[in-house]
């Protein structure tokens, strides 16, 4: 048997056959690619983790690979979406840590293993991530400086763009319990409004070593399908800011700035091709937030794409 697939009993759990992590791999018709992301994980050095595999509704042959691939927790549902997928794989795990790992991505095979290490020494940090090796078309290519990852309080930064890479973080389940799980609403940026939530309140960790290996530029990315994709973030910064009671005044401020920012150019973006409904409610969402009168704005339309 893979040793992978032996379960190590860790030390002072209350369930001998709890893992300590839950490593989530959310797919939809990606099955060369998955099998390519399942094998990463099965190579991994440090064995105590379960796999949890969640098919969202694939009409391809995905569903083969639960006859392929023995000792995987195979999850087949309809297609709901990433969000519905990663969290129907947390709800199926019982782990103190949650791994996520995107079906178009790979891990290096002392991933869990450094990263447990790192973990461990930051006893403070609830999340972390690791850095990544960039391929673009089957070529490595290096992240912009914007895109470069940082650690810390990151939450002012991570307004401008997703700092967190889902295939690259780790995540204590309690972070869950506290912030909520994906929001099933969002299509795409699901990541992003998750990120925001817990971002607000702890301190993100870095483990400054490439231990993933991150896919871009074949067909079926989600950055590809929508356009418009800042209409999903605002519907998340108007969420954190109407929802978050607790969010400090530094954060807030810089939220409702981003906020208007977005809202701005989308409007711009709007009026240039023609969609005069879509321009015309931004810029009742724009006064609203401008009054913060965050619970009266209707984020509906947001989500239309």
């Amino acid at each position: 048997m893979n040793a992978a697939l032996t379960r190590l009993t860790r030390k002072g759990s209350a369930k001998a056959d709890v893992p300590l992590f839950s490593v989530i791999v959310p797919s939809y018709n990606r099955i060369n690619q998955l099998r390519g992301a399942i094998d990463s994980v099965l190579a991994q050095t440090f064995a105590d983790y379960e796999l949890i595999v969640v098919d969202d509704g694939s009409t391809d042959d995905t569903s083969a690979l639960k006859e392929i691939y023995t000792g995987i927790n195979f999850i087949f549902q309809n297609n709901l979406g990433v969000s519905a997928a990663r969290n129907a794989g947390i709800r199926a795990g019982d782990s103190k840590y949650i791994a996520f790992l995107d079906s178009d991505d790979i891990w290096l095979p002392a991933k869990l293993e450094k990263q447990l290490a790192f973990i461990e020494s930051r006893v403070d940090i609830k999340i972390s991530q690791t850095n990544e090796i960039w391929v673009r078309n089957g070529r490595r290519v290096n992240p912009r400086r914007r895109h470069i990852k940082r650690g810390g309080h990151i939450f002012i930064e991570s307004l401008a763009l997703c700092l967190v890479s889902p295939s690259a973080a780790v995540i204590e389940r309690d972070i869950i319990e506290k912030y909520g799980l994906f929001d099933e609403r969002l299509p795409a940026c699901e990541d992003y409004d998750l990120w925001l939530r817990v971002l607000s309140h702890e301190e993100a960790g870095l483990l400054d070593e490439n231990l993933v290996i991150r896919y871009a530029g074949h067909s079926g990315q989600l950055s590809e399908k929508y356009w418009g994709m800042d209409s999903f973030r605002l519907y998340s910064i108007i969420k954190l800011l109407r929802d978050d009671k607790g969010l400090q005044a530094e954060y807030a401020h810089a939220a409702k700035q981003s906020a208007a920012q977005r809202g701005a150019l989308l409007i711009a973006g709007a009026q240039k091709r023609n969609n005069q409904r879509f321009a015309e409610k931004l810029k009742e969402i724009l006064i609203l937030l401008s009054h913060e009168d965050y619970s009266s704005i209707d984020c509906q339309i947001l989500l239309e794409k």
